[in-house]
């Protein structure tokens, strides 16, 4: 018996962040279902929800490793938008979607790693050098568009819309390749020797670095996923709606800091879970469409967004101590 209890014991230890969040999930769940019933059991009701939870996950999960890492970017909004862009350009000229895909996530990826370079070659605070990245290449969106829309309609007849947005027996195709994406991240995190890289280096630089560990290269290469998740949600929001807007991202700034802490990776670095950080989208993705389907105004989603972030950060931290 005491054995048993041990073992639960040792679960909930080594996975409270990712039940915690969980937790939230299913409290915020049953909220929502006891305020409206009706609306709550209508499978249209969760179909919006799924064709916006998938772009927030290629998002948030790649924040996981670098808030693990001990730095933050903010650019991502941007690198979203300018990777969308190219993407757009490109079918809009008649080259093939396949390639134009590609060269949207190679633009993601060397955004993140141009902002990973300036921030740990040069030695500029992540928090303030992202938030100048975001600036400027929103900038230069605006610049090149003239804040102008770029529509592809054309892309709905080609092979690759139907293999990533399309529909299966009812269900989003990106509900999947974001699942996809969930499992690979998972291992990459929990097993593979970048996700071990991270968590030493988030968790104790000098010590990494003594262990022989490249942790300008870690950082580096977590930007650079970063970059990529980000290019990945752009492309495909703009698949779904057809369009590429110049102020495309710029909404799911906060909202993916928001899913990353709620849950349960911690500000400080050296700790993650992509379980939570999926219950984490979760939350805040419900979150967006709750407060509506109950019949309360729109303006009270800013103050449940924020109560459920400081009560989510407050039980994290009361619930687990920093392990150095």
């Amino acid at each position: 018996m005491n054995k048993n209890k041990s073992i639960i014991g040792n679960i909930f230890h080594k996975n409270g962040r990712a039940l915690g969040s969980m937790g939230y999930f299913v409290l915020l769940m049953l909220v929502f279902l006891i305020g409206a019933p009706e609306a709550w059991m209508r499978p249209n009701l969760h179909q919006s929800v799924f064709v916006m939870l998938p772009t927030l996950i290629f998002l948030v999960i790649p924040l996981v490793f670098l808030v693990a890492s001990g730095e933050i970017d903010l650019s991502f909004a941007s690198t979203y938008a300018v990777a969308a862009y190219v993407f757009a350009i490109m079918v809009k000229a008649g080259i093939d979607p396949a390639l134009a895909i590609i060269a949207g996530i190679i633009t993601g990826a060397a955004i993140g790693a141009l902002v990973g370079a300036l921030i740990v070659i040069f030695r500029l605070s992540s928090l303030v050098a992202s938030l100048g990245m975001l600036f400027l290449l929103r900038g230069i969106i605006l610049l090149l568009t003239e804040s102008r829309s770029i529509t592809i309609m054309e892309i709905d007849s080609h092979w690759t819309y139907s293999f990533l947005v399309g529909n299966f027996y009812g269900f989003p195709m990106q509900i999947f390749w974001a699942s996809l994406f969930v499992i690979y991240c998972y291992y990459l995190f929990s097993k593979h020797v970048f996700g071990i890289h991270i968590h030493h280096v988030g968790d104790n630089s000098v010590s990494a670095e003594q262990m022989g560990i490249n942790v300008k290269a870690v950082k580096i290469k977590a930007f650079m996923f970063v970059g990529i998740g980000a290019a990945i949600g752009g492309i495909f929001t703009t698949l779904i709606t057809y369009t590429f807007f110049p102020t495309q991202g710029f909404g799911y700034l906060l909202l993916a800091l928001a899913a990353v802490f709620v849950g349960g990776t911690p500000y400080w670095g050296g700790l993650g879970t992509i379980v939570g950080a999926v219950f984490g989208v979760g939350i805040i993705a419900y979150m967006e469409i709750g407060i509506i389907a109950i019949g309360w105004s729109g303006t009270w989603r800013q103050f449940f967004n924020g109560l459920i972030i400081l009560l989510a950060l407050l039980g994290h931290r009361l619930h687990g101590e920093r392990v150095r």
